[in-house]
């Protein structure tokens, strides 16, 4: 039986920073989306399954191929955000969800609503894009 989710305007900026309510709403989030990736998973997997013919024309070969190319690209990015969904699932259980993992301050209500798996306050995370920015600008 499912938990009943929690209404958004129930995260109260004004209330204790991630008390037991903000953790399971996020909670909750995150299970569902956790749940609703897992379904788009499997049914890219089956349409990959299904597809195994190959096609005798080489530019229809070429659509196909780019399509499963795209559905494999789909598959890993799905991978991936189930990694940072679980990553989150666990700072919940341990307490330390909705704080920077560099700093150890608050992320925040707003920033986790937009993005439930943020791992780094607003500032770090600029601060890392800045830096991989210019890495790659040396590298060219």
């Amino acid at each position: 039986m499912d938990k009943p989710k929690m209404p958004e305007d129930s995260l109260d900026e004004r209330e204790e920073y991630m008390n037991h309510r903000h953790r399971e709403y996020f909670r909750n989030r995150l299970l569902n989306w956790r749940k609703n990736l897992l379904a788009q998973d499997r049914e890219l997997r089956r349409s990959m399954r299904q597809e195994h013919l190959r096609q005798a024309d080489l530019l229809d070969q070429g659509v196909h191929d780019a399509g499963r190319y795209q559905i494999l690209e789909s598959h890993l990015r799905i991978r991936c955000l189930l990694e940072e969904i679980d990553a989150a699932l666990s700072r919940i259980a341990e307490g330390s969800y909705g704080y920077c993992l560099e700093t150890g301050e608050e992320i925040g209500l707003k920033r986790l609503k937009i993005l439930p798996t943020a791992k780094h306050s607003v500032e770090i995370q600029e601060q890392q894009e800045w830096r991989a920015r210019s890495r790659r600008r040396q590298g060219e």
